[in-house]
């Protein structure tokens, strides 16, 4: 026990400036791969689906490498017509876009792509577990660990705590904006002791170290001034700030904002195997999902939507200026959030690809296939599958056959602003991304922002002969963005330009 605690204190003292990582053992991959298998498969088998076809492999030597070829990307080029009502009705007003056409979008997204959420889902009660007045260079800001409990007395076998940073600046008057990030949330700057109390904590640290070890008397003895424990150095309020661009949660609190991110693993697994634990788990009681049940992204936003419940209620938030954020599957996740969950004020989306701001029909980079597989199928619907089939009860269905795509999801945001970001394959943001295929979406959906009285990026809504501008070209003047950014796969190098159209946009 003594050994113990003495490891535990020896990490916590000299540990304290690296990331902590952990590590699966190859039988815990094992067994979470086996678990996605059965998950699957058990999906496909309530589908009727026999065979699927294959995703794209980027990595060679592969026999389904990904198309970058233009010619062949668009096999259904005309996308599912956004101001058409199933009935064959032209919407030519807000009010038929509110009462009709949108509703009618919104089925097929929730029954076909991302799921519905069920009718049981718990509440969620939050805490404040820390709360630590710090310093983020020279800005002095309040930061808050939260934990949402979500309510598991149906089915106590699962338990669902979704963790929360909340940072928020002290030099301005508020309540002020917030930007939810989805990541692993970490205090940016905890306070440290004083100087007599990190003179305490030596001490009895010495003392410690010498009851494990006798021996570390006389090396103490031997150096009586060194300390080991040392305390870490403060603002320095007159050095120069680093060339460059700040991290993105810097530039947020010196612009005014604050920011809260989410941690999305502690709302639901980012894997098929965790599809019976989870808030998903919980609500279905550890049994399998439904083919039209909610996917992770589905979830995670959902998470997101009850860490804004919690903003509602800190009075150093503006709730009504509260924005969504992410990148890569975390993108696809924040322009889901965006489109389902009406509270939120905006987003900026990076990186989202397909499952995101990409055209599911295109096959450019990644496939729909791919998000049909055992890796990816989790984000999705499991009526998702439906369109990677090669053999089923029901025959062959592709991309093509799905009733919505993602210029309708984009649309679903207006008229609240949205912001695509991307950057460019030669720095990391790949080809796979398909960022021809996001920009297309976001053309046809502002013909919905035109429809609302918004502005949309400036050009026609006629995607098949829009091009796609240069990198590094602003389209900023609207309700609707899009930006493409010199740098690789992160919206980083955007959000100095998020931020000043997001406060014209918010009136901020």
């Amino acid at each position: 026990m003594k050994k113990s605690l003495f490891l535990l204190v020896l990490c916590v003292f000299t540990c304290t400036s690296l990331q902590a990582q952990f590590f699966l053992s190859q039988a815990e991959r094992d067994s979470i791969n086996r678990l996605s298998r059965e998950n699957h498969a058990n999906m496909m088998e309530q589908l009727g689906i026999t065979e699927l076809r294959p995703g794209r492999n980027p990595n060679p030597p592969t026999t389904t490498p990904p198309n970058y070829d233009e010619s062949k990307a668009n096999p259904c080029p005309e996308l599912p017509d956004i101001l058409t009502t199933k009935a064959g009705k032209k919407v030519t007003n807000a009010k038929t876009w509110w009462e009709v056409r949108r509703p009618e979008i919104l089925e097929d997204f929730e029954r076909e792509v991302y799921g519905r959420l069920p009718d049981n889902i718990p509440a969620v009660s939050w805490s404040v577990e820390i709360e630590d007045q710090e310093w983020v260079r020279r800005i002095p800001v309040v930061a808050k660990k939260l934990v949402g409990h979500v309510d598991n007395s149906s089915y106590p076998e699962i338990e669902v705590n979704i963790n929360m940073m909340l940072v928020v600046p002290t030099n301005v008057e508020g309540p002020v904006p917030v930007l939810m990030m989805f990541g692993r949330p970490s205090f940016p700057a905890p306070a440290q002791p004083s100087q007599e109390d990190m003179s305490r904590l030596n001490a009895s640290f010495k003392e410690m170290m010498i009851q494990h070890d006798p021996k570390m008397k006389a090396i103490f003895d031997k150096y009586p001034a060194y300390e080991p424990v040392t305390r870490l150095p403060g603002p320095n309020f007159f050095a120069p700030l680093p060339e460059g661009d700040l991290p993105s949660t810097e530039q947020l609190l010196a612009a005014g904002w604050g920011y809260a991110t989410i941690e999305p693993s502690s709302i639901q697994a980012d894997n098929s195997a965790g599809l019976t634990s989870g808030i998903i788990g919980l609500t279905n009681k550890g049994q399998a999902r439904k083919p039209d049940q909610w996917g992770s992204l589905r979830a995670w936003a959902w998470g997101a939507a009850r860490g804004l419940d919690y903003l509602e209620t800190d009075k150093l938030v503006d709730a009504t200026k509260v924005g969504i954020e992410g990148v890569s599957r975390y993108g696809k996740a924040a322009l889901v959030t965006l489109a389902f969950e009406p509270r939120f004020a905006t987003s900026l989306v990076g990186s989202s690809g397909k499952g995101g701001a990409t055209l599911h029909r295109r096959i450019y980079g990644e496939a729909v296939e791919n998000l049909t597989g055992v890796g990816e199928s989790h984000w999705m619907a499991g009526n998702y599958l439906k369109y990677g089939a090669a053999k089923s009860s029901f025959g062959s269905k592709t991309g093509c056959d799905l009733p919505v795509d993602s210029h309708e999801l984009i649309a679903l945001c207006a008229p609240r602003p949205v912001f695509i970001s991307y950057g460019i394959p030669e720095k990391g943001d790949a080809h796979w991304l398909d960022q021809k295929g996001s920009y297309m979406a976001t053309v046809a959906a502002g013909a919905v922002y035109k429809l609302l009285g918004k502005k949309d990026i400036g050009v026609s809504n006629d995607y098949l002969k829009e091009e796609m501008p240069p990198y590094n070209t602003d389209m900023l003047d609207g309700d609707l963005a899009w930006r493409q950014h010199d740098g690789g796969h992160t919206d980083w190098p955007n959000m100095k330009f998020f931020i000043p159209w997001a406060n014209r946009e918010l009136g901020y």
